[in-house]
């Protein structure tokens, strides 16, 4: 364990002290293609990774609140370093739900351990004694470089090679000493600062206690075998794993805005009227700036919603987790397309690389291509529920 922690209301002052070093290590990010190390220390420093992690561990157990703020509050001065907040930092929630064994494995050396991802099923495990034979190749391993263990998504087979059935999406949990970052596979346009590389595993043996059945995750079972009580950890999968997507996503449109204003503020026009007195302009600032704060708002208060139902003691049943997901993926691109109202009218200037504009932009773009804000199966399933039905089978995914 690492010196002592902030709690989890001062985690984001902490981590964000210094404004203007933590927005430039943004733009080295983005050279480098992951974060950089200032930033890795900063976000250590702070606890961010922490903030879902046990108590016994040296965590603190935040609400799902404290963890979403902090997130967007990240993203909006370094959008990379928030969206590795928002990933990476819900890692340990789920294995706080892990054999303790594993746990100790993870962090019993050294409590500020981060994991990477991804649950793509893209791995093939085959039974053997004890536990898993797996294979596989993975891509968007946000901030991978600096993680030393990863969950990782896998399809239970026979032990001759088939596909079990019915078929058992697992999550497997495997140090760094088995897989390989593939260091050329993260060249894009958006959020290169996430370093979300592919990781290659070559036959790695997985013991049974670092295996967890997704459908587990999904229903609870996993939950209740661990004897959880916290309510942080009887919240949904559906609801945290993708609350810190969302969040980071929310966040950069924030900073986009931040940005935005600056540029604004001493603009003259094209037809030589300032900006503070163009009327359109200042109508979609104004506008943009309304959505976005009821994106946040909404994320919020739809993960406070479903916090209140678990400590009742209530079940989260799947017309709500669908409704929830459905809030999560809307926000995102409600907060998105808001922000695009007002880069169209600030100029070709805006486009120049060297403004911080661009990349704000960029990177909240990039949010809306991660597979938990796909609008289709989350409204589709959001609405058959409404309607009384029961989806089925892929409706349901990530639900």
């Amino acid at each position: 364990m690492t010196g002592t922690l902030t709690t989890p209301g001062t985690v984001l002052a902490q981590v964000t002290a210094d404004r203007d070093a933590l927005f430039a290590e943004g733009l080295e990010a983005d050279q480098l293609g992951k974060l950089a190390d200032a930033t890795v220390a900063r976000m250590k420093d702070a606890g961010v990774i922490r903030m879902l992690q046990p108590v016994r561990y040296g965590g603190m157990e935040a609400t799902p609140r404290q963890f979403a703020e902090t997130v967007m509050g990240i993203a909006a001065v370094n959008p990379s370093a928030g969206w590795v907040a928002g990933i990476v930092g819900v890692h340990p929630w789920q294995l706080a739900m892990a054999d303790t064994s594993v746990q100790d494995d993870v962090w019993g050396s050294d409590a500020d351990t981060w994991m990477a991802s991804p649950y793509m099923p893209n791995g093939a495990a085959i039974p053997v004694e004890g536990g898993y034979r797996m294979s596989g190749r993975w891509s968007f391993s946000s901030g991978t470089d600096h993680c030393t263990w990863a969950f990782l998504g896998a399809m239970a087979h026979e032990a001759d090679g088939s596909m079990s059935l019915p078929p058992r999406m697992l999550h497997v949990i495997i140090p760094r000493t088995d897989y390989e970052i593939v260091e050329d596979s993260w060249d894009v346009v958006g959020l290169r600062g996430t370093g979300s590389k592919d990781l290659i595993v070559e036959d790695a043996f997985i013991p049974t206690e670092r295996v967890m059945e997704y459908d587990h995750l999904i229903d609870g079972t996993q939950i209740a075998k661990a004897g959880l009580e916290q309510t942080v950890y009887r919240m949904p999968w559906s609801c945290m794993f993708p609350l810190g997507i969302s969040s980071a996503t929310i966040g950069i449109c924030e900073g986009f805005l931040d940005t935005a204003r600056e540029y604004l503020e001493d603009r003259i026009g094209a037809q030589g009227t300032a900006i503070k007195d163009d009327p359109y302009v200042l109508y979609q600032l104004g506008d943009a700036e309304a959505k976005v704060y009821q994106a946040r708002q909404a994320l919020i208060a739809n993960a406070e919603e479903i916090w209140e139902i678990v400590d009742r003691g209530d079940e989260v049943g799947f017309d709500r987790r669908a409704q929830g997901r459905r809030t999560q993926v809307d926000v995102a691109w409600t907060a998105v397309r808001a922000i695009d109202n007002v880069y169209d009218r600030c100029g070709g200037t805006a486009l120049r690389m060297d403004k911080p504009m661009q990349r704000f932009w960029r990177d909240a773009h990039a949010g809306l291509h991660h597979a938990i804000h796909v609008p289709s199966t989350v409204y589709h399933a959001s609405a058959l529920s409404g309607l009384g039905v029961d989806p089925e089978g892929p409706l349901r995914a990530m639900i």
